[in-house]
């Protein structure tokens, strides 16, 4: 009885080993990848039945459109990097300086001025500034020109009405004027020595921290002014 070559047999058989592209470690498929398993579907694909061009095309435009969102992720990614870290440049030039916050509560240290700002209407008469000590008792009221409106300026110097130094400590302020005959109340906005940044990231934001007030939001800061 004859016998067949082994070799002759094991050429007959499919080879065990798949020719598809290893998988990368972040499990991600490359334009290399794609086009590689593209050539393998070519390649086994019945010649009675070939693939028809328009399921080609789509395979190829939804490759491109994930491959497309992909690099708008990563430019996304940069962005973000880039603008915090101008958001971080800008927050730490801030140390030092004065900054206007949405507060009627003003922190004094029993030396320097304390300064502030008040939303005034047009056509409002004198407006009266009443500070306030942290128990709510009236400690001084100043008296100060609205002029033509808009935001008007005013300082008080840490004194009481007789004169005398107040210690430090935290103040707040209200504000009242004539407007069209009624009184009226109008917000009050105080000014802040900053004293350093804590800078934010992807997740959380960047705060300023201010001199006996606490933190705020740099993007809740209304104006900057000189320390």
């Amino acid at each position: 009885m004859s016998t067949i070559d082994n070799n002759y047999l094991n050429s007959l058989k499919w080879e065990d080993k798949s020719s598809l592209p290893e998988s990368n470690n972040n499990q991600a498929l490359t334009q290399e990848d794609f086009f590689s398993l593209l050539s393998q579907q070519l390649s086994m694909q019945d010649p009675f039945k070939p693939v028809d061009n328009d399921q080609m095309i789509s395979q190829m435009s939804s490759f491109a459109t994930v491959d497309g969102i992909g690099t708008l992720n990563e430019e996304i990614k940069n962005m973000n990097a880039s603008m915090t870290s101008s958001q971080a440049l800008e927050a730490s030039s801030l140390v030092g300086q004065k900054v206007l916050i949405p507060s009627d509560t003003g922190s004094s240290d029993g030396v320097n001025p304390v300064a502030g700002v008040v939303a005034a209407p047009a056509g409002a008469g004198t407006m009266t500034v009443k500070v306030k000590d942290s128990a709510g008792q009236i400690v001084r009221t100043l008296e100060v020109p609205a002029g033509s409106g808009g935001n008007v300026d005013f300082n008080w110097d840490g004194n009481n009405a007789d004169g005398n130094k107040l210690p430090a400590g935290n103040y707040s302020f209200t504000a009242e004027a004539l407007v069209g005959g009624k009184t009226e109340t109008l917000p009050v906005f105080t000014y802040a020595h900053v004293s350093s940044v804590t800078l934010g990231g992807a997740n959380f934001d960047t705060v300023l921290n201010l001199r006996g007030v606490g933190g705020i939001k740099l993007a809740d800061v209304l104006a900057v002014a000189e320390g």
